[in-house]
């Protein structure tokens, strides 16, 4: 396959109970960009080495790059309120620390989403001042945003950390575990999203937005995007535009009881991924 000669760096953070839902969103990561050249990097505390076999299997496949980088968690648990908060978190915010030096930005995605259309865009925004992009999920009103507006005491949009494009060099500089641990111990009765809040909380101010509807869909919100675009992004716009379909709350996806407009698309990627495995296996 011929690669570019720029590799896009992609982040996941996670344990063993997210490994087949990250093997779904890299196959359709994969699949919707088949010129591009990734890197993938996957933090982890223990993730056993069969596991983590399969999936650098799954990413040869695709004759892309995988490197799995276990983080000794036991730092991190000196922070406050530990069972609120999984391990996972920390590697998400602090990776600027554990990834190598000579990264500039890395592209972060959770493991419940899928991959629509090409990334490329939003790898080559231009971050400005900012040290993060993101984009905000507000509904018909901007009334969840003026709530967690209260409750946080911030005077900025409020972001979901689902998909964020990360400068790496301006991170090093700005997030620090010490700021984290500080929050979690004196403003914990107020997170109710744990990393998500402590991002808008400390770093709010030094994210760019960027338009939901295309790098952060909430899938459970079709009605919502339906009528706010006045009828303009049915599925059709959804297929052809939107490039991160993200499979926000519960239930998830993969889960029985999942069963909206879009469990059938998520279920073709499963079935794709699970052949495929059984074929590497």
């Amino acid at each position: 396959m011929a690669q570019k000669v720029e590799p896009i760096d992609i982040l996941v953070t996670l344990n063993q109970h997210y490994l087949k839902p990250v093997s779904v969103m890299l196959v359709s990561l994969f699949e919707h960009n088949p010129q591009q050249h990734f890197r993938i990097w996957l933090i982890h505390e223990e993730i056993p080495m069969a596991d983590l076999q399969q999936l650098q299997a799954l990413v040869n496949h695709y004759q892309q790059e995988f490197t799995a980088v276990k983080v000794d968690g036991e730092q991190w648990r000196q922070a406050p309120t530990e069972d609120r908060y999984p391990i996972e978190m920390y590697f998400r915010l602090l990776c600027g620390e554990l990834l190598p030096q000579q990264l500039k930005r890395v592209l972060y995605l959770d493991p419940d989403i899928l991959v629509l259309n090409s990334v490329v865009p939003l790898w080559q925004l231009d971050l400005g001042e900012s040290t993060f992009a993101a984009a905000t999920h507000t509904g018909m009103t901007n009334l969840v945003t003026d709530l967690n507006k209260l409750r946080l005491g911030t005077d900025h949009a409020y972001f979901n950390s689902g998909v964020m494009l990360i400068d790496l060099q301006r991170a090093r500089q700005l997030v620090h575990f010490a700021d984290i641990q500080d929050v979690i111990a004196t403003k914990s009765e107020y997170l109710l999203l744990p990393d998500q809040d402590l991002l808008n909380y400390l770093y709010g101010r030094e994210i760019k937005e960027i338009p939901e509807e295309i790098w952060n869909y909430d899938a459970r919100k079709y009605a919502v995007y339906f009528t706010r675009s006045l009828g303009e992004n049915d599925l059709h716009w959804i297929m052809s535009q939107t490039v991160f379909l993200h499979f926000c709350g519960q239930p998830k996806p993969w889960e029985a009881r999942h069963d909206n407009r879009f469990t059938a698309l998520y279920a073709n990627y499963q079935q794709l991924t699970a052949r495929l495995l059984a074929r590497l296996s």
